[in-house]
């Protein structure tokens, strides 16, 4: 049914468990697995009206960067464990820099992804609305099934 899994994770106790369940799944289909994590951009604010803004130098950009690369490979490094010991290989990418809902639907498209396996916080109400959800955004904004695992009870 579905041969080439994108599994998304952001190191969260929560996406824990979704690893856990796409890698098992991956491994039942015999699909092909891509476990993905995104980092996003570092915030400048211009500022506007009456506020100045901050605009960071070229060393926190830098510093950043090396932080976010640092922490993916920890995500990922985590990931590859649990890959291991199911027994199910694995293509491991991160996505450095970018929005993750919109790198999670893009690469999908581009890997010929035919499904994404996804945990959900369980945000509800402002929480969810000031929050937002990026699973809520991939099942919205893209054309690819997505499996959405939930938080634990």
């Amino acid at each position: 049914m579905y041969t080439n899994i994108l599994l998304s994770t952001d190191g969260s106790d929560v996406a824990r468990k979704g690893v856990e369940h796409g890698i098992g799944l991956a491994k039942a289909l015999n699909a092909r697995l891509t476990i993905i994590t995104v980092t996003e951009a570092l915030p400048v604010d211009y500022g506007g009206g009456h506020t100045s803004g901050w605009i960071p130098t070229q060393e926190e950009v830098d510093s950043f960067d090396a932080a976010c690369k640092a922490r993916a490979g920890k995500v990922l490094d985590e990931a590859r464990a649990m890959s291991e010991q199911i027994g199910t290989p694995a293509e491991f990418l991160h996505v450095p820099n970018a929005h993750p809902a919109t790198a999670i639907i893009e690469t999908a498209k581009s890997r010929g992804c035919d499904l994404i396996v996804m945990a959900s916080h369980g945000r509800r109400g402002l929480r969810k609305l000031f929050l937002g959800s990026q699973t809520s955004e991939v099942l919205v904004d893209g054309s690819v099934p997505v499996l959405v695992v939930p938080k634990p009870a």
